[in-house]
């Protein structure tokens, strides 16, 4: 990804000293993806978008859970933002789950999960395992590498997996929910209140 910078400076030094005439001339909006070549970036987004929904209505039929995408969601930012929503549904949610996929700009998975995890951390006043931080897996596409994993698992415990291919991401899933669902029924992971 490259970035198009512009001066801040030159941009008022051009503009007339009235100040309406300054606000006047920085643009309301910029087209980032004008700037780095949206068609690639559009392309990795639509492809990891097809991902998340793919494994999410697998899911949905075959064990038959209520799984959903943050997006689902439709709560406007202005109600509440967007790492409180993150934080509010992962807290209520009988599982996490991050799909990490090698196409794609990772950057916000792996600052979602930190702030979710840490939000679990202080939600329960400690710095040690919680049974919450058990529902929370980090998946991703075998080859990807990234500091982030690693602290995922060193800082706060929590399970990471890997996966090769669609199928094979919907079985780790499935196997991951299956073992959630099992432990609640036999009593060795409390149920949500």
């Amino acid at each position: 990804m490259s970035h198009k910078t512009f001066d801040v400076n030159a941009l008022l030094d051009a503009a007339e000293t009235d100040e309406r005439e300054i606000l006047r001339s920085i643009p309301e909006t910029v087209d980032f993806g004008a700037l780095v070549g949206s068609d690639v970036d559009l392309d990795q987004q639509e492809a990891v978008f097809d991902l998340l929904l793919y494994a999410r209505d697998r899911l949905r039929t075959e064990p038959g859970v209520n799984a959903f995408l943050a997006v689902d969601i439709d709560i406007p930012l202005e109600e509440m933002d967007a790492a409180t929503q993150s934080i509010e549904f992962a807290l209520a949610s009988n599982a996490i789950i991050y799909i990490v996929p090698r196409i794609g700009d990772n950057l916000g998975v792996g600052i979602e999960t930190g702030s979710i995890l840490e939000a679990i951390f202080r939600e329960h006043n400690e710095r040690a395992p919680t049974e919450h931080q058990e529902r929370i897996l980090f998946i991703h596409e075998s080859g990807v590498r990234s500091a982030m994993i690693a602290a995922v698992q060193d800082r706060w415990d929590a399970r990471i997996y890997s996966y090769d291919d669609r199928d094979d991401l919907v079985h780790q899933l499935r196997l991951f929910v299956r073992d959630l669902a099992r432990r609640e029924q036999h009593g060795d992971l409390p149920q949500l209140k």
